[in-house]
């Protein structure tokens, strides 16, 4: 989007938010479920400023905006939202209640600061209220939001029907998980929850749905009851006679279409309701208040349950990674032979060619997520996303960043490959090393139950930070089972967690380096955590380690081997084995001859 349009749209907003007497107005992006990925029409910061990072939020004033962003986005959002309309910020340094306190309190009392009721959860509007208050103005929840009143073109939600997702691929049924599920609100001494969670609204019914990109999730709410009976808010037109028929052998459930919810939480006088704390709207909890029920803030109980692959899921895991690895390697074996042909390659051209591979392979329904294509200078950007305009050849620097993944019915896959395309430098070499080395060291680590993600987080960093640098995000995400390639709670990064790392869950091992304005480094596998086999001897804790589940070799061009310890030069010649070997015999006989040399020893 243009700066034109950008500052239309600012003065558009103003001015809905003048006639509303508004003084201010936050736009987050997230949509009523508060979760990473939403659908097109919740794309609101979007739509207002141009940016199109995961994680952000603007703040509109009479007179000043100011967009929020983490790490990842600190290139992103300079190129993709102007400068002379929205001062740029970062979301942790200096969060958006501290930068409005300070706006507020320049222009004196009296303001009034407007939020979407839906959009932020009681925890942020506490803070908000906090900040707000102590600068002399007053927070107000708006009944509709000003933006979406002067958004004249927002799409329409979609309503493609739900699909069951068979025990074949869950492991588990609905009865067993319900179950599990009321037995935790009955422990708890309380009578309900609502699942705002799209995810878990998804693995606790065994249902998939098309309501986001990329993501395979079904829009809706689920209030949980300790008797074990199901409220179910979802569009009618999604759900079918095989979606009823599914869930009425395994649950008592009551099916609304989503204007009942509201009334649904009126119902709940009285009663001790839980809500998770992530992704619970602050609306919810106060309709709850209202109706006079006890809102308890708490974990989402399917969290953990989800998290922790059963035996089933976890072979789904490592079957879809498998297939999935053969693609990589074709598509791989590819590009070096278009590379040395020096065939006209474009980021776009070539993640188009990975994708058209991809939907060949079985089982495969969508990209797990928007394909990270940046050759040269745009693999410094974290997050980056290839457009017609963006678009740049893969000659354009010696290294190319390649970041995709792939739904697949039995388990979702996230892979990055830094690729040799040119001549590297001796410092490219030694920062790719340096992410390999903490590569490894994530991948061999042992540890004791209990252990946190961001206890491992360091053995990643170490070797950068040895040079004095780093990277500006985590470590590893959580990935689920045909579910969100990012899913929590489990993560491994510097925040502090106190998650512990349970068998059975998923994380990336994706440390990486960037350089601002030149190129960028990352090496991503998924590995899932299990007990380690033998324990040692004389053990007195349970030691768990990791098992690795994507299995496409890792580019040697570009290693110093000299900086490689004995250990590092095995455990990369012991993987690449376990390439050619569980892989090899399923590879095309055209990538055969790549598939050896790129598994050759050191």
């Amino acid at each position: 989007m243009d700066s034109r349009a950008q500052a239309e749209r600012l003065t558009a907003l103003r001015d809905e938010l003048a006639r509303r007497g508004l003084d201010a107005f936050l736009v987050p992006r997230s949509d009523q479920h508060q979760g990473e990925y939403v659908p097109p029409e919740d794309e609101r910061l979007a739509w207002l400023t141009g940016f199109t990072g995961s994680a952000g939020i603007a703040v509109v004033t009479t007179h000043r905006a100011a967009i929020f962003t983490d790490g990842r986005y600190t290139i992103q959002v300079r190129q993709q939202t102007d400068g002379t309309l929205y001062e740029y910020r970062h979301l942790i340094d200096q969060p958006p209640e501290r930068w409005l306190a300070e706006v507020l309190e320049a222009t004196g009392t009296g303001s009034v600061v407007g939020f979407d009721p839906w959009l932020h959860t009681l925890d942020g509007v506490a803070r908000l209220r906090g900040a707000v208050e102590a600068a002399g103005a007053t927070l107000v929840a708006v009944g509709s939001s000003p933006l979406d009143a002067v958004w004249t073109d927002r799409p329409q939600p979609q309503t493609n029907p739900a699909e069951v997702q068979p025990f074949d691929y869950t492991g588990e049924t609905v009865a067993q998980k319900l179950a599990r599920i009321a037995g935790v609100l009955r422990d708890a001494r309380q009578d309900a929850v609502v699942l705002s969670a799209p995810e878990s609204l998804c693995w606790l019914l065994n249902l998939r749905g098309t309501d986001l990109p990329f993501t395979p999730f079904l829009l809706g709410y689920v209030i949980v009851h300790a008797d074990g009976l199901i409220d179910l808010f979802v569009n009618p037109a999604k759900i079918t006679g095989d979606v009823r028929a599914h869930l009425a052998r395994d649950a008592r459930v009551n099916f609304h279409a989503p204007p009942s919810f509201l009334p649904a939480l009126d119902r709940l006088a009285g009663k001790v309701v839980r809500l998770d704390r992530l992704s619970a709207a602050w609306a919810i909890s106060d309709r709850l208040a209202q109706a006079g029920a006890v809102a308890v803030q708490a974990d989402d109980p399917c969290a953990i349950p989800r998290a922790c692959k059963n035996a089933v899921e976890l072979d789904g895991a490592r079957a879809a990674h498998r297939r999935d690895a053969v693609g990589m390697i074709r598509f791989l074996s590819w590009l070096d032979a278009a590379v040395a042909a020096d065939e006209p390659l474009t980021e776009l051209s070539v993640s188009d060619r990975l994708e058209a591979i991809r939907k060949e392979i079985n089982l495969y329904r969508d990209q797990s997520f928007a394909t990270i294509s940046g050759a040269g200078e745009h693999g410094a950007i974290c997050h980056y996303r290839a457009t017609e305009d963006s678009n740049i050849p893969l000659s354009s620097g010696p290294v190319y960043l390649l970041d995709s993944g792939g739904q697949y019915v039995d388990g979702t896959t996230d892979i990055t490959r830094t690729i040799a395309v040119g001549k590297v430098t001796a410092e490219q070499r030694r920062r790719y090393t340096q992410v390999l080395k903490g590569h490894i060291a994530l991948a061999v680590a042992r540890f004791p139950e209990g252990t946190t993600g961001s206890q491992l987080d360091v053995l990643a960093r170490q070797f950068l930070w040895a040079d004095g640098v780093d990277y500006d995000h985590g470590t590893g995400h959580g990935v689920g089972s045909y579910l969100s390639v990012h899913e929590g709670p489990q993560r491994i990064s510097k925040a502090p967690n106190t998650i512990a790392l349970r068998p059975g869950m998923i994380l990336s091992n994706e440390p990486g380096y960037y350089k601002d304005g030149e190129y960028g480094i990352r090496i991503e596998n998924l590995q899932a955590v299990r007990p380690v086999k033998p324990q040692p001897d004389g053990a007195e804790r349970t030691m768990l380690g990791f098992e690795t589940l994507t299995l496409v070799p890792i580019d040697k061009r570009l290693i110093d081997v000299s900086l490689l310890t004995a250990d590092e030069r095995d455990w990369l010649n012991a993987y690449h084995q376990r390439v050619a070997q569980e892989i090899g015999p399923q590879v095309p006989p055209e990538a055969q001859d790549w598939l050896k040399e790129a598994t050759a020893p050191l």
